[in-house]
């Protein structure tokens, strides 16, 4: 007589079981995240392993006898996603990339591995055909398939394992891995159990070949990968694809890098033929017009390491209905309220009876408090109806007080205009303590308070 099958409770957050249900989890705090799983005698590790190498003896080293040389990095073909990975990929390493449906995940893993031709690459699809895939590959590559590349749809973990093992590639791409299922797991695929034990097992077959993985996955309703929390501290880096499908522009941010910094980011152009590198964000975020328009006014932000320049566009309106409305789009809604209230407090700008619509071009969205003074600026343009000359930048925190508090990497944010042509910039004073700005081409005029800041553009 069969045996019943023995069921247990997860955390849908970090992974933890439970004999039952709990309405909140005892590891990690989050309410309602237990589900209940079918539960199997634990998997043999040697199915999903590298059964051909020779297993090492568990011998502890001396640290000091290990030596410190640097790893070796595989380039992939583009540049931006390089800087985000910290130079390329680490052999053996296990990359997870994330992002919402149709931003474009697919799209850039195959865009990468199309123009591969030093490596044999096995790319995993759970989700799409071979002729979806060569349509897509098609549309990318223009026709040109002198690539290593290898397909395999298949969703069933122990298949895929035997494939890889006849095949031997120097890459495999899992696309994606919340669509793969271990057949000696009773779970569903996309459960916390099956998400952590195949994760586990291409986690293994790279550490012990020394062949890199890249996982794509799903997000949430709350924007952070779906499955496990335990899978993010498997893998050795996160890469985040951001952007808004409305609009063009895409950025690759690394939320985990166990091989490089956590603060570079790459930005990407959608465009019909796949996606294109932005190698100067500034140029494509700033408009072109020949006149120049009240509201507009261009300030210099920093996201990760990489400073560019964004235009932020505001419109002050008499409220129409009694009720003023706040729209933002980019920006913090609730720290736009809070400039306009400095505005109103510190300043002597009634704008508590006008609508107030504020934007950042390009679809970016921007959360460095540097912006804080080219939005206080731009407002106040829109309000007297004077434009702003096109030729000054503005980088500068405002405080509750109306104060210009000092900003990071200022050299850099001052380089950045410089190079694209700014005669002149505005910034706190007592920023540039310590800074030699001898040799610089763009004049620095260093404000403390907002009101010296508007006196200096409209006198």
């Amino acid at each position: 007589m069969a045996k019943q099958a023995k069921t247990s409770f997860f955390c849908k957050n970090c992974g933890a079981e439970s004999p039952k249900w709990v309405g909140r989890c005892p590891s990690c705090g989050e309410w309602n995240t237990f589900v209940e799983e079918v539960v199997t005698p634990k998997a043999s590790h040697t199915a999903y392993g590298a059964p051909d190498l020779p297993r090492r003896a568990a011998t502890p080293i001396k640290i000091s006898d290990i030596k410190a040389e640097d790893l070796p990095r595989i380039k992939l073909p583009s540049a931006e996603m390089n800087r985000v990975l910290g130079g390329g990929l680490v052999p053996g390493s296990i990359i997870l990339i994330g992002g919402e449906p149709g931003i474009g995940k697919s799209t850039l893993v195959l865009q990468n591995v199309l123009r591969i031709r030093s490596r044999r690459v096995l790319y995993v699809s759970g989700e799409e055909s071979p002729q979806q895939l060569r349509m897509r590959a098609d549309r990318l590559s223009r026709g040109r398939m002198d690539c290593e590349c290898y397909l395999l749809c298949e969703t069933s973990l122990d298949a895929i394992f035997t494939a890889i093992r006849a095949d031997k590639p120097g890459l495999i791409i899992v696309d994606s891995i919340q669509t793969i299922a271990s057949d000696q797991l009773e779970s569903a695929a996309g459960s916390v159990t099956q998400v952590r034990e195949c994760a586990a097992a291409f986690l293994r077959y790279a550490k012990e070949t020394g062949t890199p993985v890249i996982l794509i996955g799903h997000i949430n309703k709350e924007g952070s990968i779906a499955g496990p929390k335990v899978l993010e501290h498997i893998v050795d880096a996160v890469i985040q694809f951001e952007g808004d499908r409305h609009y063009m522009y895409r950025i690759l941010r690394s939320a985990k890098n166990r091989f490089g910094s956590t603060s570079e980011i790459g930005i990407y152009e959608m465009k019909e033929d796949g996606l294109r590198e932005v190698t100067n964000p500034s140029e494509m975020l700033l408009s072109n017009a020949d006149e120049p328009l009240s509201g507009t006014a261009v300030g210099v932000t920093l996201d990760g390491a990489r400073p560019f320049l964004i235009e932020v566009q505001a419109l002050v309106s008499t409220a129409a209905y009694g009720t003023a409305q706040r729209s933002v789009t980019g920006f913090d809604p609730r720290r736009m309220n809070m400039l306009l209230a400095v505005l109103e407090k510190r300043v002597g700008f009634k704008l508590a009876q006008k609508d107030v619509f504020l934007n950042i071009a390009g679809g970016i969205k921007v959360s460095d408090p540097a912006l804080d003074l080219a939005v206080t600026c731009a407002i106040l343009s829109s309000n007297v109806d004077m434009p702003i000359d096109r030729e000054v930048c503005f980088t500068g925190e405002v405080g509750l007080s109306g104060e210009i508090r000092p900003v990071t990497r200022i050299e850099q944010r001052i380089g950045e205009a410089q190079k694209l042509g700014f005669k002149r910039i505005v910034v706190p004073k007592r920023n540039l303590k310590g800074i030699n700005t001898s040799g610089l081409a763009i004049q620095i005029i260093e404000v403390g308070k907002v009101d010296e800041a508007l006196a200096h553009l409209f006198g």
